[in-house]
């Protein structure tokens, strides 16, 4: 007997034969003689249609309201869900993030798990219950409902089978796997049987959006190995997993992309101790996630920093650092570029593989396509590249390093 825990995200349970289906899959399992624990988001579009009703009402919704509202997506789920498996005789029970003891911190809308009380979940495990429970939410310690911002649901079932100490996690999607790229921009991308937690993470920050990044951090934490699938077929998946030798051959695991990035350059800056912390602590305060950073000195003394993120933040980010452009002086001033995008080459085997930069940048150059920001980390090569040429820069790259092709065992 094996005691699994499966996610299902919002296209798996979208509708409700859909919700049928996982009923199905979740009898199966528990006939095959194991115990199963199931996490579930909202209906596919339920949380959009929350969240625009809310934006009809008011033009800046209150965040610990909204998470009081957008729970209430997960709550119907979970329902749902254990009355379909009711109907297929399936003893069954829902918990919310509330009654599986997820205790959560951080600001409304963007909480972070801070710790699991399982009592609760096991005791039900045990009176041999399946257990159904919400995603994407939890519990802060003034008992305030609170969500995990989008994609939590991933984190919640990383985090309740490290918890049950569970002996499978799964993660199932719409898709059947993490692919060496987005198979609707490169058409020969191919599913990896398996990837490292590192590699996974670089990935999932880079664009890849089959898994939450923090997920990942937390499954690499607590050793947590899991395997992403379809909810819609058997298929294998793709297993996440501690890296080993044989995953050092692969030079490049995967291509990502993320579309709709900006650019924000602060320039005249004194080049003095402490001007960085100033304007990255700025942006820190106003919520604002940042990727690649830059930083360089001009000419005339005055230093000059460049940093990236969605394109949603670079007016938040503006008025944010509005405060410490006027303590810089007149010689202060922002300049930002909207439509790019970035392109990240990953692979734990750069660390022992020399020209890959070089690769890289050479068959970018031969299709025509210009480079602007470069960053660079042990296994991961990022570039920026004007919106409208980043899927034909994920096809030249990803033809460049064979990725269409299964790697020599």
């Amino acid at each position: 007997m094996a005691l699994i825990v499966q996610k299902y995200g919002g296209t798996s349970v979208g509708s409700l034969d859909r919700i049928r289906n996982v009923a199905s899959r979740i009898k199966r399992l528990r006939d095959e003689g194991n115990q199963v624990v199931a996490v579930v988001s909202a209906m596919g579009g339920v949380t959009d249609k929350l969240i625009a009703m809310a934006n009809d009402l008011t033009s800046e919704p209150a965040e610990r309201e909204l998470d009081v509202l957008l729970s209430t997506g997960e709550q119907q789920s979970i329902a749902l869900l254990v009355m379909a498996l009711h109907e297929l005789g399936v003893d069954a029970v829902s918990v919310t993030g509330r009654q599986a003891g997820i205790v959560t911190t951080g600001s409304h809308t963007r909480g972070k798990i801070e710790a699991i009380d399982p009592s609760l979940m096991k005791k039900y495990i045990s009176e041999g219950k399946v257990v159904i429970c919400a995603g994407f939410q939890g519990i802060r310690e003034d008992g305030m409902i609170h969500t995990l911002g989008r994609g939590g649901s991933d984190l919640s079932a990383i985090a309740v089978a490290a918890a049950v100490e569970a002996d499978t996690c799964q993660i199932l999607t719409d898709v059947d796997g993490v692919y060496t790229c987005d198979p609707r921009v490169v058409k020969d991308a191919r599913k990896m049987p398996e990837v490292s937690y590192d590699e996974m993470l670089e990935m999932a920050s880079s664009g890849t959006k089959v898994m939450q990044s923090r997920s990942v951090e937390f499954a690499k934490k607590y050793g947590v190995i899991f395997e992403v699938r379809s909810s819609l077929n058997d298929n294998p998946g793709t297993i996440v997993t501690e890296e080993h030798d044989n995953m050092e051959s692969v030079v490049i695991r995967g291509v990502s992309i993320e579309r709709s990035q900006a650019r924000l350059t602060i320039t005249g800056i004194p080049d003095e101790p402490g001007m960085s912390a100033s304007i990255l602590t700025a942006l820190a305060d106003a919520e604002i996630n940042i990727d690649m950073i830059i930083s360089n000195i001009a000419h005339d003394g005055l230093a000059r920093h460049s940093v990236t993120m969605h394109s949603n933040d670079l007016g938040k980010a503006q008025a944010a650092l509005k405060p410490i452009l006027a303590k810089l002086g007149e010689s202060a001033g922002v300049e930002t570029e909207a439509g790019i995008a970035k392109l990240s080459c990953v692979g734990i085997g750069m660390r022992s593989h020399s020209g890959v930069a070089a690769k890289m940048f050479e068959a970018l150059g031969k299709a025509g396509i210009n480079i602007g920001i470069i960053t660079t980390s042990e296994i991961k090569i990022a570039v920026t590249v004007d919106e409208t040429q980043i899927e034909d820069a994920a096809r030249v790259v990803h033809a460049a390093f064979d990725l269409d092709k299964a790697p020599a065992k």
